[in-house]
């Protein structure tokens, strides 16, 4: 494999389709010294295959608002690879959502999946509403609409969406009752529902849980503790709030979370009701964070910046994707960071990612250190089978069990030296799982 020349296809083919073509360049670069060695891959074109979704579907939504007014919106899923399993992945509903980003994430998600150890294969989906400003029926109404489109091309072995950005259990709920309704069963089609109708306990907090999780084995690698340690964390909904109460569990200090409006500083550590209260914030729907600066006064909201500016041991994005720049990576090490982990999707920017290898930072990519998320997925997948229900304590020490394993992968393909590179590490161990599981089953 010539990765200049693959990118080279990929651009003609897909012009403008940026974060595609980035997570592309990504993998692809890691993945060649490995992929060069096996010539079985190349006679099957295993990486032309890789690189294309299996199919993408693409839908009109219309849907009426509380005025008796139409309007249309486009859903779109994209079914990546299901070569380990049946399709997985979040539903987004965001303003900026285009076929670029849901490829990227499908793509993602793919190896994500894999590093799981769990049956399941990438997918993405979403629209381009806004839940912001929408009232309760709205969003119902909408969600119904969206699943009348969907509804033949899911299934809990052929595809099983769940939350994402703008869909939380609320949507999740709305979703998998229109979808219910339609089929006529009453399956684990859905991950990510209510606890009284088949969800499992842990879901919302998995994601942010399974990150600490592997950066503490980050840490420990290094002979390092978590413990002690001051954390940056970026964004202030479901993912932070989960790696801000795990973080404080394992003892280390979270002092800032951030919003589009900018972020806020709090020496004194976020943690206690300072972590509920980032519930309540997201909950009022302005997706700001300067009023967690009036209720703590001795805190401090920085208008327009980003917390990557401030003096920590260890930053975790958990916003969304190239968040993180090449002036911010500077920043960072310049400030001796010790440990950098995306917890979005892509959270860095191609630049700052590199930048932080060479420079040889602890650094993870998003696919292992957000892994958390749909393998507790995985696990409610199970629950839903079997027709039962695990405790919260059994959740816990499967995903803790999950992203263990997850991190001794990175480590068995990602070691030059005495440094793990977890972005090559994560993506060979990703690739090589789903690669060998195409070959087994032919060119198809």
């Amino acid at each position: 494999m010539i990765v200049s020349e693959i990118l080279s296809e990929l651009q003609e083919k897909h012009p403008g389709e940026q974060e595609f073509l980035q997570a592309v360049k990504e993998v692809s670069l890691s993945v060649a010294p490995v992929y060069n060695l096996h010539p079985e891959f190349e006679k099957a074109r295993i990486i032309e295959r890789l690189i294309e979704p299996d199919r993408i579907l693409t839908f009109r939504v219309v849907w009426e608002d509380d005025s008796g007014e139409l309007h249309v919106n486009r859903g779109y899923r994209v079914q990546f690879n299901n070569a380990i399993g049946p399709y997985k992945g979040g539903i987004r509903f965001h303003a900026s959502v285009n076929l670029s980003i849901l490829k990227f994430l499908g793509f993602e998600q793919t190896f994500k999946n894999a590093l799981t150890t769990l049956p399941m294969g990438g997918a993405k989906g979403g629209s381009d509403f806004s839940t912001r400003g929408k009232s309760e029926a709205e969003i119902r109404r909408f969600c119904q609409a969206f699943m009348l489109e969907l509804w033949r091309n899911l299934g809990p072995d052929q595809d099983i969406p769940a939350g994402d950005i703008g869909v939380g259990g609320r949507e999740v709920g709305y979703m998998f009752g229109m979808y219910k309704k339609l089929s006529r069963e009453h399956t684990g089609t859905f991950t990510g529902k209510g606890l009284t109708f088949g969800g499992s306990l842990l879901r919302p907090e998995a994601t942010g849980f399974g990150a600490l999780y592997f950066v503490k084995q980050m840490l420990l690698d290094r002979q390092m503790e978590l413990a002690g340690k001051t954390v940056a964390i970026s964004g202030f909904g479901n993912v932070a709030w989960g790696a801000a109460l795990k973080a404080t569990q394992l003892g280390a200090k979270v002092v800032t979370i951030s919003g589009p409006d900018g972020y806020v500083y709090d020496a004194d550590g976020i943690c206690g009701d300072k972590i509920d209260f980032m519930l309540d914030l997201r909950a009022t729907g302005n997706d700001i964070v300067a009023p967690y600066a009036d209720k703590y006064p001795r805190a401090k909201f920085y208008a327009g910046k980003k917390p990557w500016e401030c003096p920590v041991d260890i930053a975790l994005t958990c916003a969304t994707q190239n968040e993180l720049d090449i002036h911010d990576a500077e920043m960072l090490i310049d400030n001796h960071v010790k440990c950098v982990a995306e917890v979005s999707n892509m959270g860095c920017t191609a630049d700052a990612s590199e930048f932080f290898v060479q420079n040889h930072i602890l650094f993870a990519p998003g696919k292992a250190v957000n892994a958390g998320g749909v393998a507790t997925s995985g696990l409610e997948m199970s629950q839903n089978a079997m027709h039962l229900s695990w405790s919260a304590e059994e959740v816990d020490q499967r995903l803790h069990h999950i992203m263990n394993s997850i991190h001794q992968q990175c480590l068995e393909y990602g070691r030059e030296g005495d440094y793990i590179n977890y972005v090559k590490g994560a993506n060979v161990a990703g690739f090589m799982k789903v690669a060998n599981a195409m070959m087994e089953q032919g060119p198809i």
